[in-house]
């Protein structure tokens, strides 16, 4: 392989794990709440998550 396809290799290794990373350092800072799983009535105003 060459060293230019050795270091797209890396980069793109390093962009998924990454991103990886973030998602679980996000998801740990910022757990997601327990919402009440019955589905909205009819006619009921159900804000959106935030």
């Amino acid at each position: 392989m060459t060293s230019l396809s050795i270091a797209l290799m890396v980069i793109s290794i390093l962009i998924i794990w990454g991103g990886l990373a973030v998602a679980i350092t996000f998801l740990v800072k910022h757990p997601l709440e327990d919402e009440d799983t019955s589905p909205a009535q009819p006619g009921q105003y159900r804000p959106p998550r935030r």
